[in-house]
């Protein structure tokens, strides 16, 4: 199924606020989506509705195990309603960054889900704040990595290291591995110093790697974040962030693999 890793090594960019835009019109366009959160501060999955439960199995489930059965019956229906599903962060996957991890390890995930996101149109990974080993394994599940970037200089200062780990991941565990692109969050007024920074992305990416439009700075996205509730919900407000989201939505669709067709009926 198409799958996209969404990250940056650089926490607070935007990963999670992409994901979500992205989850919020995939409900838009009527698309059953599934909402991966490898992120151990679990927001993707908060924001949706999804609620931390230690007594309920979760993604550091199965990344232990490996196993299909675990991650059916780790997804949950999300808050947003029927179509739009979570597999939920782990509490504890801060300390499974901290263990050693052998290489089967990173294939765990894609092996899980494989067998059971038949149902969705799109798998979205909102991956943690680093290029550790959960990471890595959200690449490797991933038919593809959709960067998030901010146009300041620490922000595109650190995307060689992404793409250095995107190569290494393809190189050894993942040979399809590309990166699809890169989304500009929170684009600043027109200014010198946001130019200079969108031709060193495009300098280091490529100019068609940098997707249009970028996503503007709104209140009206933290407020839905605040509600845990999609963006359309805030209404006419959000007229142009749903706009964006929707083309982008759109956009990533057209370069991530389609979908096998249904098996013939029998």
């Amino acid at each position: 199924m198409p799958t996209a890793a969404v990250l940056n090594q650089k926490g607070g960019v935007g990963k999670t606020t992409l994901t979500l835009g992205l989850a919020a019109a995939a409900q838009r366009a009527g698309d059953p989506v599934l909402v991966v959160d490898l992120d151990p501060q679990g927001s993707a999955g908060w924001a949706m509705g999804v609620e931390a439960d230690d007594d309920h199995l979760a993604v550091g489930d199965v990344l232990r195990s490996g196993n299909p059965k675990v991650a059916e019956a780790a997804i949950v229906t999300s808050g947003w309603g029927e179509g739009i599903d979570v597999l939920p962060a782990s509490r504890n996957l801060i300390d499974r960054e901290a263990d050693g991890w052998a290489d089967d390890s990173l294939h765990r995930l894609r092996r899980a889900l494989e067998p059971v996101t038949g149902r969705y149109r799109s798998v979205l990974i909102d991956c943690a704040p680093s290029l550790g080993p959960t990471t890595m394994a959200g690449m490797t599940a991933a038919d593809g990595v959709l960067l998030v970037v901010e146009l300041s200089v620490l922000s595109v200062r650190g995307v060689e290291a992404v793409v250095e780990t995107v190569e290494h991941v393809g190189k050894e565990h993942h040979p399809e591995l590309d990166i699809l692109g890169a989304v500009v969050n929170r684009a600043p007024p027109v200014s010198a110093e946001a130019d200079r920074q969108e031709l060193e992305l495009e300098r280091i990416l490529g100019r068609n790697t940098v997707w249009r439009p970028f996503v503007p700075q709104r209140t009206v996205v933290n407020e839905a974040v605040g509600r845990r509730a999609p963006v359309q919900d805030l209404g006419y407000r959000a007229r142009d962030v749903i706009a964006v989201f929707d083309e982008l939505y759109a956009h990533l669709l057209a370069v991530l693999p389609d979908p096998p067709p249904p098996p013939p009926n029998l």
